[in-house]
């Protein structure tokens, strides 16, 4: 009962169980679309940053081509003018103009002697292009420190006759970027069109300077931006936002990065707080099913199936003592009244059975009383002419008298069917040798011992008013069988010859209907010429 009392609560839970799991599955769900939007949106404000630096530096180059000292190439003039302008533009390193052949004409600072620039690729990208040109992460000739460079073509004619070329200085940038604020777990990166890390937060350090692996190449190149799910290179899995070099008007690869386990964080704290309290009220539940099933479903029960084990021990005594008050207790009540009326029945018919008892008695009284007045009346007619007939007329009357005694007191026992025989005949059989018994030792029940006692009475008085008793050498045999059934076989021999009675008297019936109805007893009568032949076959209803 108390796993029947654990399941019912069980189920009770289920549907709050499922409820929280589907809303903790559409909450995870929508927390990963809102990460991926942050992710995109992120990577475009990362993207439109860098491009409005990239496009102040272009529009300064532009203004440094327009100068007369500059497009006319007179180099005391440019200098003064270039280092003016880069001392006032604090993101950018040096500014300076290159000839044709890479040669320095002028700059904001001094260059070194025989430098030479033609193998820059960003400047021969610059000439071939005649036009604005971002470059490659490169480490600058003149300070040697990490830049961005950018140069812009001065045209005349339709030719090429001067490079106007600046520097982002990478270290500016990757404090604009740190400046922005990046949240714990996330990470945003910046990489030229070789996919070469020019700024990173966090762990610059480690990263700038470095080429992204060629897993995500593909990114830096794509026809589109995106978002995915990746594992960084600093071991943290993130949703990652990225916007690739192929755009219009994007100078860098741009990605935004954020923490799977930073974003979700406050999620998974409110599923393990959920979970903890899930698993408390299910404690707290099987508990309080337990205490209040025992309260009013247990301790009812138990007193219910007390009463009914003490019935069952004779105690006829015991109550329930429960009152309505629910529907257990109802049971209880009325199975208090239930035993109220069998106690008040089985005082009443122990009653009638004690009357029933002393009304039986006091007729054997009365059938042996009767006995004795032929048995005396006998005696005082031909006793003295006769002794001889007159003891054996006696023993059979005292044999008669023992067997209405045995029948009308209902005292009969089970017993051997050999027993029950012999005690049924022993009015009849004082001749010995005329009446012969063969068969197993079967015991007879109870209810089975005066019927079969009935039946046997009846046939050896018919044989005796009728038939083979009746003459000096006839003969009765009596055979039995134990298989599924006991089969009793009544055979008689060397009397006068045997005609079918014309109606059927009271002995026939009492033959066939003395058997309980549960023995399922069968009757077959032969009245043959030679001797009755009876049979009759019946159940043991008890071992």
């Amino acid at each position: 009962m108390r796993l029947k009392l654990v399941a019912v609560a069980v189920a009770a839970l289920a549907p709050v169980v499922a409820m929280l799991a589907y809303n903790e599955y559409a909450i995870r769900q929508e927390r990963a679309a809102e990460v991926r939007a942050n992710a995109a949106q992120a990577a475009r404000q990362a993207s439109s940053e860098v491009e409005r630096i990239v496009e102040g530096v272009r529009s300064l180059l532009v203004a440094v081509s327009s100068m007369p000292s500059v497009r006319h190439l007179v180099a005391p003039v440019c200098n003064e003018a270039l280092t003016s302008l880069a001392s006032s533009v604090p993101n950018i390193r040096t500014l300076f103009v290159l000839r044709p052949d890479g040669t320095p004409v002028c700059g904001s600072a001094a260059m070194p002697a025989g430098a030479d620039f033609a193998d820059r690729d960003y400047f021969k990208e610059a000439v071939a292009s005649k036009g604005f040109v971002v470059g490659r992460y490169t480490k600058s000739r003149i300070s040697g420190s990490p830049v961005l460079p950018l140069a812009f073509p001065i045209i005349e004619g339709g030719a090429v006759t001067a490079v106007v070329v600046s520097g982002i200085r990478l270290d500016w940038l990757q404090t604009r970027i740190t400046e922005r604020g990046v949240a714990q777990g996330n990470a945003v990166t910046l990489a030229d069109r070789d996919g070469t890390i020019v700024a990173r937060v966090p762990l610059p350090e480690r990263f700038v300077g470095t080429v992204i692996p060629d897993d995500y190449q593909k990114l830096v190149h794509a026809d589109a931006p995106g978002v995915i799910e990746v594992r960084s290179q600093d071991g943290t899995d993130r949703v990652l936002g990225y916007r690739p070099i192929s755009l219009p008007n994007s100078p860098l690869y741009v990605s935004a990065g954020f923490s799977m386990a930073e974003a979700f964080a406050p999620i998974n704290r409110a599923t393990v707080t959920n979970v903890v309290g899930i698993a408390v009220g299910a404690l707290i539940s099987l508990m309080l099913a337990i205490f209040i099933g025992r309260q009013f479903l247990l301790v009812p029960i138990s007193r219910i199936s007390a009463v009914m084990e003490n019935w069952r021990d004779g105690k006829t005594k015991a109550r329930t003592m429960m009152k309505s008050t629910d529907e257990l207790h109802a049971v209880g009540a009325s199975l208090d009244s239930l035993l109220d009326e069998l106690d008040c029945r089985r005082v009443q018919n122990e009653k009638a059975e004690e009357d029933r008892n002393l009304l039986v008695h006091e007729l054997a009284h009365r059938v042996k009383n009767g006995f004795a007045l032929v048995q005396a009346m006998a005696r005082q007619s031909f006793a003295k002419s006769d002794r001889e007939r007159y003891e054996s007329f006696s023993e059979r009357l005292r044999a008669l008298a023992s067997t209405y005694d045995l029948i009308l007191s209902k005292e009969g026992a089970a017993a051997a069917i050999r027993e029950v025989l012999a005690a049924a005949l022993q009015a009849h059989s004082t001749d010995g040798g005329r009446i012969s018994m063969e068969g197993p030792d079967v015991v007879v029940p109870a209810d089975l011992t005066m019927p079969l006692s009935l039946v046997v009475h009846e046939l050896a008085t018919n044989a005796t008013k009728y038939g083979s008793l009746g003459v000096e050498h006839g003969r009765v045999s009596l055979r039995w069988t134990n298989g599924d059934r006991i089969n009793l076989t009544w055979v008689e021999s060397g009397g006068p010859p045997v005609t079918a009675p014309v109606r059927k008297g009271f002995g026939s019936t009492l033959i066939e209907r003395a058997c309980p109805g549960k023995a399922h007893a069968a009757t077959e009568v032969d009245f043959a010429s030679d001797g009755l032949r009876f049979r009759i076959s019946f159940d043991l209803t008890e071992p």
